[in-house]
């Protein structure tokens, strides 16, 4: 920002240009959702991304409220910027633009300690194409960021390089596009213990010791996903103290399994699927019709691509949980009442 006031005496003036020109857009001429309007933003309803995105941005607003206590405490920092005090001299959304400016030079590093594993490479944005499947990657060598292609290449194309294990919200987020091919693309399911049960505290003690409350949900491993969260539900609908002693003297979260509480789990696992799609304010084939439509604007078509890949990753997991319901062997049970059922979220 400062270097910005100086206009064109500045030494990085060529290059604050192609920045502010670039507006972290991605390689589909998209800037970061952090700069979206609240009517852009809503392309994203339903979807956790967006309340990643808000959070994002109360982040970047603390850290530009918190500029003037840096200001003071570390004036060494600003010795060549004889400036007024930084919320002063810029207004909040300059500080904004600045960060995701930065922010979308970031990159993933590969072969070096998790300290080091991200670097700001200034050329990133306007030369590289980020894929989420290639084999180029960056890597650090000799105190410099190096990049070794993985084709050959004629003069005009761009360059595509691998963006580390992101899934797609991270990559909207940060360089303002989404990889359709991405296999570290994933959704988190969380489930809260009910603290009003009088066997909380048991309860909590073998998910502490086997930490599965919150599981990621891969695309293409919605069934190993949904199998992972099974065990953890069913201790929510564990009522006997008997058999929860017998659970705590396992060596994972074994439950017994009558056939009533097993149709309970699934029907609680499949309407928690239904209502995270029901969120969301189109359907997965209104998607492909918006996508199909060749002069869709180019935040609605990355926004859309966003949420239909997200529902295809639920479509799964309720898919996948029909499918156990359908071959459980008496289909006349019904579900266990379940006072303390585990909250899904």
């Amino acid at each position: 920002m400062y270097e910005k006031k100086q206009g064109k005496k500045s030494f990085w003036y060529p290059y604050i240009r192609e920045l502010d020109r670039q507006r972290g857009r991605g390689q589909l001429a998209v800037e970061s959702p952090l700069l979206w309007s609240d009517d852009e933003l809503a392309y994203l309803t339903g979807s956790p991304t967006k309340a990643e995105i808000l959070e994002r941005a109360e982040g970047i607003k603390r850290e530009y409220n918190e500029l003037d206590t840096v200001w003071f405490m570390a004036g060494s920092l600003f010795q060549q910027y004889p400036y007024d005090i930084p919320t002063e001299a810029f207004p909040f959304e300059i500080f904004k633009q600045a960060f995701v400016a930065v922010q979308s030079c970031v990159v993933h590093l590969q072969k070096v300690p998790l300290a080091r594993r991200f670097a700001l490479v200034p050329l990133g944005p306007p030369l590289l194409a980020y894929r989420s499947n290639c084999k180029a990657m960056l890597s650090a060598v000799a105190g410099a960021v190096e990049l070794v292609v993985d084709r050959p290449y004629k003069a005009g194309e761009p360059i595509v390089v691998w963006c580390g294990p992101q899934p797609n919200s991270k990559l909207l987020i940060n360089y303002g596009f989404v990889d359709d091919d991405n296999s570290y693309d994933r959704l988190v399911v969380e489930a809260a213990l009910n603290t009003e049960d009088p066997q909380y505290q048991d309860k909590r003690l073998v998910v502490q010791r086997n930490g599965k409350l919150s599981v990621q949900v891969y695309a293409g491993k919605e069934k190993e996903a949904v199998s992972d969260m099974l065990p953890y539900l069913r201790l929510g609908y564990v009522s006997d103290p008997s058999e929860m002693q017998s659970v705590l003297s396992s060596q994972g979260p074994v439950c017994p399994v009558s056939s009533c509480m097993e149709r309970a789990v699934l029907d609680q696992l499949a309407d928690y699927f239904k209502r995270r799609l029901a969120g969301y304010p189109t359907t997965l084939n209104e998607d492909e019709s918006l996508l199909s439509d060749p002069n869709l604007n180019p935040k609605k078509r990355v926004a859309t691509q966003l949420v239909r890949l997200e529902k295809k990753i639920l479509h799964a997991c309720l898919q996948a949980t029909m499918d156990l319901i359908d071959q459980l062997p008496d289909h006349t049970v019904s579900p266990c009442p379940a006072p303390y059922a585990p909250l899904l979220k």
